[in-house]
């Protein structure tokens, strides 16, 4: 029987975190595909993986490969895959199991009448290391109960598709798109929200807090230290959507707009990082992020350094850096995004 989700589980060392993500996934059989792959881990995380498959046959699909990163790990998921539908799960997240069946049925339901859509929506939940309280993300001004398109997406500052609240339709990411991220590059998890977008259609919310977001240890790769010493990788996948954009996009459409306030915060996540790294060679490759937007395109440089981030993030003077830098501060107590 032909699956409703496949879910694909990048690993990488995840031995304290797997069992968690995995219980989480196996608890709905029959309609739901399992891929977990082992990204060339170095730890127990093969062994785990290959004694979930043998405990869960029917389920789960064991992948080994060489190491090619979170992206190369994705590759190989989509090639894998066979739902008509693709989710990914990091390693050390889990989900919801009451949203986690009204997701999978509402998908069934879907294919029993010959319906699809190209992106279902939900909520996910910050679940911040010594956090009492878990901030939800979810998106109250968009349409319930209902198709839309993108003429109806009003989203705020915040409010952002990020991996954790998209299942894409198979095809979207593999017939249309043909989605190929980079290798051994990190956050291309930007990437695969991004590009697909282009070839979204037809799309429904479920507000339902489906995905957990494990968030604030000092090794993840959003912990603020390890951006800035991957900020060349973050940078890599910065300019390819500015491209990507560029060369792609009509901003005048609700697409493009919806992109473009995607684009503007990816752009101010990148500067901000390098405005705290404070040295000059970081401020240099803040700049020259910048110029490489006006190269791309004058007017959609024009238009996101008019816009308050950008506003913010090119303050000049080494005051405007020490205001850009409170602005983070306020907005990582509000948010708690890293």
């Amino acid at each position: 029987m032909k699956k409703i989700l496949s879910i694909i589980v990048p690993c990488y060392n995840s031995e304290d975190y797997l069992e968690k993500c995995v219980n989480s996934l196996v608890a709905i059989q029959n309609d739901v595909e399992i891929i977990l792959i082992d990204d060339g881990s170095k730890d127990k995380t093969p062994e785990l993986i290959d004694q979930f498959a043998q405990k869960y046959p029917k389920q789960i699909i064991p992948i080994h490969q060489a190491n090619a990163g979170h992206g190369g790990a994705l590759n190989t998921g989509f090639s894998v895959a066979s739902g008509e539908y693709i989710k990914v799960v990091d390693s050390d997240d889990w989900v919801d199991y009451g949203a986690y069946l009204e997701i999978v049925t509402f998908l069934k339901h879907l294919i029993q009448k010959k319906q699809s859509v190209d992106l279902l929506i939900s909520n996910y939940v910050y679940d911040k290391v010594g956090a009492k309280h878990k901030k939800v993300v979810h998106f109250p001004h968009l349409p319930k109960n209902k198709f839309f398109g993108w003429d109806d997406v009003k989203l705020y500052l915040g409010q952002y598709l990020m991996m954790h609240s998209l299942i894409y339709r198979r095809e979207v990411i593999t017939k249309r798109a043909h989605l190929q991220l980079p290798t051994h590059v990190s956050y291309d998890d930007n990437i695969y929200v991004f590009e697909p977008l282009r070839h979204v259609r037809k799309m429904y919310y479920l507000d339902v807090d489906f995905y957990h977001y494990f968030i604030g240890r000092e090794d993840q790769s959003v912990n603020e230290n390890v951006m800035l010493k991957k900020i060349d990788q973050q940078l890599l996948i910065n300019k390819r959507m500015i491209k990507f954009f560029a060369e792609h996009i009509d901003p005048n459409t609700s697409l493009g707009r919806y992109m473009k306030f995607y684009l503007e915060i990816i752009t101010a996540v990148s500067s901000i990082i390098l405005i705290r790294g404070k040295k000059p060679e970081y401020i240099e490759k803040k700049d020259a992020l910048w110029q490489y937007i006006k190269i791309k395109n004058t007017k959609l440089y024009y238009s996101l350094k008019r816009r308050p981030l950008g506003i913010c993030m090119n303050l000049p003077t080494k005051l405007g850096n020490k205001i850009a830098s409170g602005f983070y501060v306020v907005a990582h107590l509000v948010y708690g995004f890293n």
